[in-house]
C-alpha cells in the first residue's frame, strides 16, 4: 500500500474488458494462472491490468497486516469491527506482490485516490481505505489482494485469439463471495458451461 498514489493503469474503452471476469481456460499453461479468475480493472490499447479473486493468499490474515503495517497497534486488534474481519487476503497476481490493492464496493470513495471501474465496483490501493476498514467506515464490501496480473499492449488480445481466456460479466459474487474454489465454476456456469465438459488438452504438443 502506497500512502497516495493510486495504481498506474492505463485508460479503459468501450471495446475493452473493463469491468469483466476473465476465466482461465483449462488449457491454460501458466501455472500462476492456472483455473484463475481474475477481475479486470482496466483494459486498453496500452495495455491491461487485473486483479485475480479466487486465490487466497497463504497464511496472511488481514488483521495481521494491519498490524505489520502500523495502521493499528497490536493492541488494538480487539477493538476492531466485525467488518474487518471478513475482509479477505488474495494473491492478486505476480507483479508488485508486495503492493496492496483493494477492490470494494462504491460506498467507500475518496477523490484522487479511489479508482471506480464498473458497476459500483472501486479500487484503492492506500492506506487509507485500511485505516477507514480498521475504524468501521470503510466499504461494505472489499477485498485486499497482494499484486496484480498485469499485460503489455497486446498481449491479452493474443492470449484471448490463443484460447487461453474466456470473460463473463462481472458481480458482486464473483469478486466478494465466501468460497474462493467455487468461484472459477460458478463463472463457467454464468456462461452456461458445464465445468465438467471442459477437460485440458494434454495431448497437444
Amino acid at each position: 500500500m502506497t500512502a497516495s498514489h493510486t495504481p498506474n493503469v492505463p485508460g479503459g474503452g468501450s471495446s475493452f474488458l473493463d469491468g469483466q471476469m476473465l476465466i482461465a481456460m483449462p488449457t491454460m499453461r501458466d501455472e500462476q494462472f492456472a483455473r484463475t479468475l481474475i477481475y479486470m480493472c482496466a483494459h486498453s490499447a496500452e495495455g491491461a491490468m487485473g486483479i485475480v479473486v479466487n486465490q487466497p493468499a497463504s497464511n496472511i490474515d488481514f488483521t495481521d497486516l494491519l498490524v505489520q503495517l502500523d495502521v493499528i497497534p497490536d493492541a488494538d486488534r480487539i477493538l476492531l469491527p466485525k467488518s474487518a474481519g471478513t475482509v479477505k487476503v488474495l494473491k492478486g497476481g505476480p507483479v508488485e506482490t508486495g503492493r496492496g490493492f483493494v477492490l470494494h464496493s462504491a460506498d467507500y470513495f475518496v477523490e484522487n485516490s479511489t479508482l471506480s471501474i464498473d458497476e459500483g465496483i472501486c479500487l484503492t490501493a492506500t492506506l487509507d481505505i485500511l485505516k477507514a476498514i480498521a475504524g468501521g467506515r470503510g466499504p461494505s464490501s472489499a477485498v485486499l489482494a497482494l499484486g496484480y496480473a498485469g499485460w503489455a499492449p497486446g498481449q491479452l488480445e493474443t492470449e484471448i485469439q490463443a484460447n487461453g481466456w474466456l470473460n463473463c460479466p462481472a458481480d458482486a459474487n464473483l469478486i466478494f463471495g465466501e468460497g474462493l474454489e467455487s468461484k472459477y465454476n460458478l463463472a463457467l456456469r454464468k456462461l452456461g458451461i458445464d465445468p465438467g465438459m471442459l477437460v485440458g488438452d494434454a495431448g497437444h504438443a
